[in-house]
């Protein structure tokens, strides 16, 4: 089961959810994809294997509307852009940058980055964004635990990250009961 814990963190904007599997690491990309509007930035920070890409594949599967499309890890190819259904019908561009093997923030003009930020970016190692780093970010922190789950640390979510939380607590919960 999820466990929202905002006690020791809400003083500082944070709200920690414990997330015992990779459902649940789903369920959360898939509870902040609504939340998300063109302009907004995700920081998503953790080491290899923390669950990065689950979270992001998740979230754009919500946002563009595609529970089955297929979400390369942008490894690679550094960045994956995608359109996604928009307020008012628009089609918005939803950018997922993965900088892992990036220099430093020089190499971003030629990826797009200014024009990726007027759509949605999720960002993958973005401690490599450097001064790029867009202000009002909102940061999605993922640590491994030993016991093979994760703690998110959800920040500048505002009281969404609450609702959010509780979302994926519900989640979790009804996937549990119906195994």
């Amino acid at each position: 089961m999820t466990q929202t814990d905002t006690t020791p963190c809400a003083a500082s904007g944070v709200t920690r959810v414990l997330l015992p599997d990779d459902a649940a690491t789903m369920a959360l990309g898939r509870a902040l994809a609504p939340l998300l509007r063109a302009g907004d930035a995700v920081l998503l920070r953790g080491d290899l294997g923390a669950g990065k890409t689950t979270l992001a594949r998740a979230l754009l599967r919500c946002l563009c509307d595609d529970p089955a499309m297929e979400v390369p890890s942008p490894s690679y190819t550094l960045v994956q852009t995608y359109d996604a259904p928009g307020e008012g019908g628009q089609e918005m561009e939803v950018s997922h940058f993965d900088l892992w093997r990036l220099d430093g923030p020089g190499a971003l003009a030629e990826l797009g980055w200014d024009d990726a930020c007027e759509g949605i970016v999720l960002v993958e190692w973005p401690e490599r964004l450097g001064e790029l780093t867009p202000p009002g970010a909102r940061y999605v922190d993922l640590e491994v635990r030993a016991d093979g789950g994760r703690d998110a640390f959800l920040r500048g979510w505002g009281a969404q990250a609450e609702a959010v939380a509780r979302s994926v607590e519900g989640d979790t919960k009804q996937a549990g009961e119906q195994a």
